[in-house]
């Protein structure tokens, strides 16, 4: 099939790195355009929920995933002196509590796709990969998607995949503009690498979580043992002027952490230092549509559930892996290819994004009193004698994630 149709990849993430993998294997001659410079390492903890697993063994890649899994062995939720009230193994709700019984850094399955596109046999589709470059302006008629790239280059592609995140750019040039489509959910996320706090009280693999009022503190473990993950959010009203300014981030986070306990203090001292500090909205993308024209948005530049729903790899790899099973299968007829996508996907991120705003508030208790009843609440609910009803809950999560999955050749 090489040669039919050239398909542009805006974004060098996991979305971007799924969808240009099984084009390749298509026949699909595929660029894709990252921004940043390299490969993106480390980050934050993602894991395999729902149909990601069915696909992600459909596309080969849980052998990699499992060199490079986490021992993450459950959730432990701390009070101020650090004792646990609450532990919630992995194995709790089947795998699909807070912590999945498969967890991987982002950057980690980033290089598991890459190792795989690397290895991809001669009669595969043509790749180029160009880093440090993106989308300066596109235009489209009903032949082709002329796009000027930053470099100064220009060229003529078929079609266009949108796999450029939550602040997409393709998004705002082809669809409008980011406040169409982005929902504020009421908090801010962040989290950065710091030298493993003295004193948090952790078993090996257990992620420690402290909620204090309005905010929450987590520490999950690295491979390496001198370093953690700070994970961190708050739940504000929306502040334009954090975008981008990182000092005003920090400065957001020692102000709502002010006077915490267990292990804060350590991390604030840190978070000034971190190499990899990130911060951004907690937000919802719902959309009409995920596809104009020539062009069509894959996983969080068309339907962010947001970081409460656990589920965003797990949309970015089964939308990669319909979209790119669909183009396939009707190379000649994009339109139906990007509405049978959208048909076999939207009921997934229609049942995915509900009831995101009631999280977001359960997980940011406002108040001192609402912060205990959380952990006696919690305490209660992973106690033994309530095991019988977590059974019927594992029963009902599993339901929810059902998902029929269209076979398409590997």
């Amino acid at each position: 099939m090489s040669g039919s149709i050239r398909v542009l990849v805006c974004g060098g993430g996991i979305a971007g790195n799924a969808v240009a993998l099984q084009l390749l294997r298509a026949g699909i001659d595929t660029t894709v355009v990252e921004r940043a410079s390299g490969p993106r390492l480390g980050g934050q903890a993602v894991d395999l929920r729902g149909p990601s697993r069915e696909v992600a063994e459909r596309m080969g890649l849980m052998p990699g995933i499992a060199r490079h899994q986490l021992d993450e062995r459950g959730m432990v939720f701390v009070d101020a002196r650090g004792r646990g009230r609450a532990r919630m193994p992995a194995e709790m709700f089947g795998g699909e509590g807070f912590i999945a019984d498969f967890e991987i850094s982002r950057g980690d399955l980033n290089r598991v796709l890459l190792d795989e596109i690397a290895a991809l046999p001669a009669e595969s589709g043509v790749l180029d990969y160009r880093y440090g470059d993106w989308i300066e302006e596109l235009t489209q008629d009903d032949r082709t998607v002329q796009v000027r790239f930053a470099s100064g280059a220009s060229s003529g592609f078929d079609l266009v995949i949108g796999a450029d995140g939550l602040n997409s750019s393709t998004r705002a040039q082809v669809f409008g503009p980011r406040e169409q489509f982005v929902e504020y959910l009421g908090a801010y996320i962040g989290f950065f690498t710091i030298p493993t706090p003295p004193g948090t009280g952790l078993e090996t693999g257990w992620v420690g979580v402290y909620p204090v009022p309005g905010s929450t503190v987590a520490v999950r473990p690295d491979p390496n043992p001198a370093t953690s993950m700070a994970i961190l959010s708050t739940r504000i009203p929306a502040d334009d002027s954090l975008r981008g300014d990182t000092a005003a981030q920090q400065r957001l986070i020692r102000d709502r952490l002010a006077g915490s306990g267990w292990v804060v203090p350590s991390i604030l001292e840190a978070m000034a230092q971190a190499p990899d500090f990130y911060f951004d909205e907690v937000a919802r993308v719902r959309m009409p549509r995920w596809s104009r024209g020539r062009v069509v948005l894959l996983g969080d530049a068309a339907c962010c559930g947001s970081p409460m729903t656990g589920m965003g790899t797990a949309l970015a790899i089964t939308g990669a892996y319909l979209l790119a099973g669909e183009l396939a299968a009707t190379p000649a007829d994009h339109t139906r290819a990007f509405d049978r996508y959208e048909e076999l996907l939207r009921p997934l991120v229609t049942e995915i994004q509900k009831g995101t705003e009631q999280q977001v508030r359960l997980r940011h208790p406002e108040t001192g009193r609402g912060v205990r009843m959380t952990l006696a609440v919690l305490g209660v609910l992973t106690s033994r004698p309530l095991h019988p009803l977590r059974v019927v809950l594992t029963r009902l999560i599993g339901k929810q994630r059902e998902y029929p999955l269209p076979e398409y050749p590997r």
